[in-house]
């Protein structure tokens, strides 16, 4: 932690703040045995307004209640981030602090070895291929977890993880993890961040709102000092001061405390007054340096806000006498900060100002030398350290091998994101045809990665778009087993996508490319990738062919992983069987899957094993492994990968369906989505935010140019788009959503696809809502449209339950739907073949399909039709049941579009002294036109629309107003 600052001992302007971090934290004078409340805290304030010196300030005074301090630094190191960095470094000081602790955990849990610093350093051993593939995020973040807690055994522990603005994805992701799973004994974390920092894209700014959501988490934000607390400041640093000159520092500081200790610090005199850019400012206190300790602070620029002694021994080219002399000086002059055997800039902002104040060859120079001397072991770093080095000093071929072991070490730690920056830059050194470029198969060995990490961050166009170029770049004498392994890593990145060119086409072409020389371990990887394409796609026998050939080869070879992903594969040829066969086949697949660490297979066993539950309707064991498939996922770091965010969406839906409308919209997080899984999750929740009274047609717009990439997208967007057309009164624009929509998906899935029969029955609902609107010259022409529709409807259930699988229950729900849906027309309508019965018994059936797939919104919906009809038709007792039973459905949902219709339809609850009786006893034509008043229509519009004289209106108006007592 940073020193007081210019060597003042007073704590100027901040006690308020302090006294409240520490009560947050817990850090009270009887809190050493535990006792005290505790909450995490964020701490926010824009750069230099003084968190790290509260955060100083605030572990002194722990360590005086007998608090056990930790800080761990996020550092920023660009597009080359490091992993868990901070834990790391807090996991340092506690081998050297508690051996014994640390020693204990990592015996129960193995893979805290992977954050010790000296296993991320060059020179350590490289990970082996089963760590490669991805250590369990979830076992790393529990290993922290207990390592906390075995220190709290000890004594109340307080961790600060500085700067989380410059995070790496991995390290906010355990954050969460520590900010949500509560500890038994007393720890408390505080993390600070630059809020000026996070701009509206910035990954931690929808990061640190959810945080602040928390229960245990609390936020204090820094404000700037006011202007009495910078004259005190000033005071304090410099003495007295010429009041004008105190004036502009106040004026000029803006209550930033870094701002006020550098105005200060330039300030020779009276008679000398500061440059007016702060760049300018931090600049002169490094000119006051001489020329051995501005040497070190300009080498140590270069290193970023830290560095280590050794490797600043190793790049300065001082001796060991010259380079203590400098650092002293450096030092005591407050341009750098000693801590243990590392150096800091005493603010980010000034280290960034010296480092834009070396000239561009000056900087490549010194980055060369960092470089060398990371890669010739004269100084212990990172390989996200080197590749950074190497790529500023313009050397290629080290950064191309450094960022590919940085992006090996970031996917073995659970870092995808990360790990894809790592080989992307790699593959953009690669491009430039320098050194390696010259080796196909190192080109591919890259693309391959970089895809398979895109792939597990949700990024499947991306991997899909990099493996083509490469295919497209590829020498025509480039060994086959290139061109083989790009093909399916296209195939792969494809799979989940709506794309034209078949991904089960480019895993056949990448089988045939296989040379006769292949090593095995390729041969199994292709061929197993190969099944899970074909299987699903319906290419039974040669899955099954492949699948074999892949298992019998990696059983014979050693390697669990792809004995369990052949495994899981293999399973899903029990789909077409009885569905005991598929589950008991699933079951097992899950935990050879799990007891091989085979991660992918078993969120894929678990997805598949939940679609057999929800298919048949038993949507309670659906939703328990789909939230299993989905916190494996995310625990594992890969959350928008295959199966890991299908499960996210399969289970937002059965929670919309289900009723449980606030838990389908926490999981809508789209700000953090691959665009194309937030555009799915969007289509879920601007269907709850619509029934909730939302404007959405303008993002409802934004989502048709991805129709035809997702037909998933198509499905759930159709409806909210009939519904607004539908309450507008445009028949024609339902009928165009409905045709565009049926265009898309018969292109993308069949021309009988299962939805369609939902997306007829929901296009003839829409028109309903809007036939009472439109003139009766039109009634005929819209009566002949809902029976084509009606007709689609039924083509569609004949084309179901092929394969021995009956149609599920939401298909059966839906037909019944269009059919009742096409019956209300004609009585809308007055069509003579509507039969009030047959009606009533249609709704009624609707009814108990709805009510019996549990979806609550829809048996809302339907209750509320119901309720009308049952009204106009005389059983106001029904009428009442109905409209009480979707009344309550809706309130509990907040769906106020319901509320609205059951309103209209003069179906509201009665207020508390109201006349129930009196409301019941409306006839249904008193009941049609109360309903049309309320829109506001005047008794001549009325007239217009039921066809009646203007003065039946009028007699029917006094009629409702005497029994309403208005």
């Amino acid at each position: 932690m940073e020193s007081v600052a210019h060597g003042s001992g007073t704590f100027v302007g901040r006690d308020a703040e302090l006294a409240e971090l520490a009560g947050m934290l817990g850090i009270t004078p009887d809190s050493s045995s535990g006792g005290a409340a505790r909450h995490h805290v964020l701490l926010a304030g824009d750069a230099g307004v003084g968190k790290t010196r509260l955060l100083s300030e605030l572990c002194g005074l722990a360590g005086e209640q007998g608090h056990a301090v930790y800080v761990g630094h996020c550092l920023d190191f660009g597009d080359s981030a490091l992993p868990y960095l901070p834990f790391s470094e807090v996991l340092g000081r506690l081998v050297v602090d508690l051996p014994d602790v640390v020693e204990r955990v990592a015996a129960a849990f193995p893979s805290l070895a992977r954050l010790q610093p000296g296993v991320r350093l060059l020179g350590a051993p490289e990970p082996s291929p089963s760590s490669a593939a991805g250590v369990d995020r979830a076992a790393l973040f529990d290993a922290v977890h207990s390592l906390l807690e075995a220190v709290a055994e000890k004594t109340p522990v307080v961790l600060a993880v500085e700067d989380t603005h410059w995070a790496d994805q991995s390290t906010r992701d355990l954050l969460t993890f520590l900010f949500t799973r509560p500890f038994t004994g007393p720890v408390a974390i505080v993390a600070s961040y630059r809020a000026d920092d996070l701009h509206r894209r910035h990954p931690l700014r929808k990061q640190v709102a959810e945080w602040a959501r928390l229960p245990r988490v609390d936020r204090l934000v820094l404000d700037p000092l006011d202007d009495e607390a910078v004259r005190r400041l000033v005071l304090e640093l410099a003495g007295p001061v010429p009041e004008e000159q105190l004036a502009r520092i106040v004026s000029r500081a803006e209550g930033n405390a870094f701002f006020v200790e550098e105005l200060v610090g330039a300030a020779s005199g009276p008679d000398r007054w500061v440059p007016e850019e702060l760049a300018d400012v931090l600049l002169v206190r490094l000119d006051r340096l001489d020329d051995t300790a501005r040497t070190v602070v300009r080498t140590a620029s270069v290193a970023g806000r830290q560095v280590s002694h050794n490797l600043l021994a190793a790049v300065s080219g001082l001796g060991d006498r010259a380079l203590d002399e400098g650092l002293r000086h450096a030092v005591e002059s407050h341009v750098l900060v000693a801590g243990e055997g590392r150096y800091s800039f005493r603010h980010a902002l000034l280290g960034e100002a010296v480092y834009d104040d070396l000239l561009p060859g000056e900087r490549v120079r010194l980055h060369a030398e960092f470089a060398a001397a990371l890669a010739e072991g004269r100084a212990r770093g990172t390989a996200a350290e080197l590749a950074r080095h190497a790529l500023l000093a313009g050397d290629p071929d080290t950064a191309i091998a450094a960022s590919i072991r940085a992006g090996d070490e970031a996917a073995a730690v659970g870092g995808p994101d990360e790990a894809g920056q790592h080989y992307e830059q790699a593959l953009d050194l690669l491009a430039r045809g320098d050194g390696p470029a010259a080796d196909p198969t190192l080109l591919a060995d890259v693309v391959v990665k970089a895809a398979g990490a895109l792939v597990a961050s949700g990024h499947h166009a991306r991997a899909a778009a990099l493996a083509a170029a490469q295919l497209d770049a590829l020498p025509a004498g480039a060994p086959a087993l290139c061109r083989a392994r790009l093909l399916m890593a296209r195939a792969e990145a494809l799979f989940p996508l709506e794309a034209a060119e078949e991904p089960v086409e480019l895993a056949r072409e990448a089988l045939a490319a296989i040379p006769d020389d292949a090593p095995d371990g390729d041969r199994v990887h292709l061929l197993g990738v190969a099944a899970r394409i074909f299987i699903p796609f319906g290419y039974y026998e040669e899955g099954q062919a492949a699948g074999l050939e892949a298992l019998a080869m990696a059983e014979r070879l050693g390697l669990p992983d792809l004995v369990s992903d052949a495994v899981t594969t293999l399973s899903g040829l029990k789909k077409t069987g009885p569905k005991e066969g598929l589950r008991a086949a699933l079951r097992e697949a899950i935990d050879r899957a799990e007891e091989a660490g085979a991660l992918q297979a078993e969120l894929r066993g678990r997805f598949l094993l939940a679609r057999s539950y929800e298919d048949w309707g038993e949507y309670v064991e659906a939703r328990t492994l789909f939230r299993s498939a989905l916190d494996r996922a995310v625990a594992a770091g890969t959350p928008w990968a295959p199966y890991g965010f299908e499960s996210r969406h399969q289970l937002m839906w059965l929670l919309s369906t289900q009723g449980d409308w606030d838990g389908a919209l926490a999981l809508a997080d789209t700000d953090k989505a691959p665009p194309l899984a937030g555009a799915m999750l969007d289509t879920l929740r601007l269907a709850i935010q619509q029934a909730r009274g939302a404007d959405v047609d303008a993002d409802l717009a934004r989502l048709r140019p991805l129709w035809s990439t997702e037909g998933q997208i198509t499905i759930h967007a159709v409806g909210p788009e009939l519904a607004s057309a539908g309450r507008r009164g445009d028949v024609d624009a339902a009928l165009a959503v409905y045709r565009d929509a049926v265009a898309v998906l018969s292109v993308l899935w069949a021309e009988w696809f299962s939805g369609r029969v939902r997306l007829a029955a929901q296009a003839i609902g829409a028109i309903n809502a809007a036939l009472p609107s439109l003139p009766s010259a039109r009634r005929e022409e819209i009566l002949a449209a809902v029976a084509r529709l009606r007709a689609d409807a039924v083509t569609t259930a004949t084309h179901q339950g092929k394969d021995d699988r009956p149609w599920g229950p939401e298909g059966r729900a839906w037909a019944a739907r269009a059919e009742a849906e096409a019956l209300r027309a004609q009585w809308l309508a007055g069509s003579g073949e509507a039969d009030a019965g047959v009606l009533l018994e249609a709704w009624r059936d609707v009814e108990r399909h709805f009510a019996d797939l549990g979806h609550v919104y829809e048996t809302a919906s339907v209750r509320t039709v119901l309720a009308g009809i049952l009204r106009a038709t005389g059983d106001l007792t029904g009428a009442r049941e109905a409209a009480d039973s979707a009344r309550a459905a809706a309130q509990r949902l907040g769906a106020v579009v319901l509320l609205d219709e059951l309103t209209a339809q003069g179906l509201a609850p009665v207020a508390a002294g109201g006349r129930a009786d009196a409301v019941d006893a409306l006839t249904p034509r008193e009941t049609e036109i109360l309903a049309l008043v309320a829109e506001g229509l005047s008794n001549g519009e009325v007239a217009k629309r039921l066809f009646i004289s203007t003065k039946t209106v009028s007699v029917h108006v006094s009629n409702i107003l005497g029994k309403l007592g208005a």
